[in-house]
């Protein structure tokens, strides 16, 4: 692994102000959670855009790098509810979906609108293995009080020991790596780095996940008295899951969790794992995948929260809620900046329709 420097630190966000990638950069909230072809009981959605609550960021943060880095965009959010305050864990890049992130908080209330939070950024690379980004937050609420960060490190490791010690064969990369890294907090602004949770036997150098099933607040739960992990990108091609007895320190095994047969299409990733929605007992996989055409695509997969691993039904549509839906004000929402302009630093809240409100 290549250490963190200044001047590393500075080559990444200078690449990643050019950065354009048509596959990615062009995505749209709506061509995945707007409309549904069908839509069983047990789907969550579709869902439409709320205006009123649209976070606009107020100003450029403070660079604790020192190498003038600013942000163009914010995307892929986490939110997390208590009492009447929206807390909203969002990635700041210089470029719709580029690397060089930055993680920040806002809070909102209705009383009071947004506050962009003036200790942001609150995750920034400090790490070997975050030199060219800390991405995408997942937050969670333990049953303890504890909250407990969940965001994604990458850094290059070509020409390293690591990339001969754990070759992926089954999910080739390009000579950069992915590791889920942890924090933990007391007051969802000042965070203590754990380091990584997935060690590079499983990982082989690239994961992606921490999702964890939670509440409509963003509190996780616990099922069969563990906290549960899905992992899906990575881990050479081979599914797993995490089991934990506090979200900080988890042990993984194999576990063959999502069967996409029927719709002859690729998994790329499980965005996020919600339960509590309603009084079924549902446990409800929302993913990203790539379906039977080559198509970019979002749906769901249903599961019982005393099997979650037992999967009862799929459907055809999505939220990519990456960091989980949550009620506030009397609806489901999730959080996306892909729609904005570049360099408006915009978020937008969707609101999920029910059968009865549409």
């Amino acid at each position: 692994m290549h250490p963190l420097t200044r001047e590393r630190l500075s080559e990444a966000y200078q690449a990643n102000l050019r950065f354009d990638d048509p596959l990615i950069s062009y995505i749209t909230t709506d061509q995945f959670s707007a409309v549904y072809p069908e839509r069983p009981d047990w789907a969550i959605g579709p869902f439409r855009r709320d205006d009123s609550l649209t976070f606009r960021q107020p100003a450029e943060w403070p660079d604790p790098t020192d190498i003038g880095w600013t942000d163009g965009f914010i995307f892929n959010p986490s939110i997390l509810v208590e009492g009447d305050t929206l807390h909203l864990f969002y990635r700041a890049s210089p470029r719709k979906e580029s690397m060089c992130s930055r993680i920040g908080i806002a809070h909102y209330t209705t009383e009071g609108g947004w506050v962009d939070d003036p200790a942001n950024p609150i995750v920034f690379p400090t790490r070997d293995n975050e030199v060219l980004s800390v991405e995408d937050p997942k937050i969670y609420k333990g049953d303890d009080g504890r909250y407990v960060l969940f965001y994604n490190g990458i850094w290059d490791f070509t020409d390293t020991e690591e990339a001969e010690r754990y070759p992926s064969f089954g999910h080739p990369l390009e000579g950069i790596g992915c590791d889920i890294m942890v924090a933990v907090s007391d007051d969802l602004v000042h965070w203590e780095k754990r380091g990584i949770v997935v060690p590079y036997e499983i990982s082989r150098l690239w994961v992606k996940g921490a999702v964890i099933p939670r509440n409509t607040r963003g509190e996780a739960i616990r099922i069969g008295g563990e906290y549960l992990m899905y992992l899906s990108e990575g881990c050479n091609g081979v599914r797993y899951v995490g089991r934990s007895d506090d979200l900080v320190t988890w042990r993984f095994e194999q576990q063959d969790y999502l069967d996409l047969s029927e719709y002859g299409g690729t998994l790329f990733e499980v965005a996020c794992a919600v339960t509590g929605h309603d009084d079924s007992g549902d446990l409800v996989l929302d993913f990203f995948y790539q379906d039977a055409a080559g198509d970019l695509a979002a749906a769901q997969a249903l599961y019982s929260v005393d099997a979650p691993f037992t999967q009862r039904a799929l459907h055809r549509g999505g939220s990519l809620a990456w960091g989980g839906l949550a009620e506030f004000d009397g609806g489901l929402y999730f959080a996306q900046g892909w729609d904005a302009a570049e360099g408006s630093r915009e978020m937008y809240f969707y609101r999920a329709e029910t059968a009865d409100h549409e």
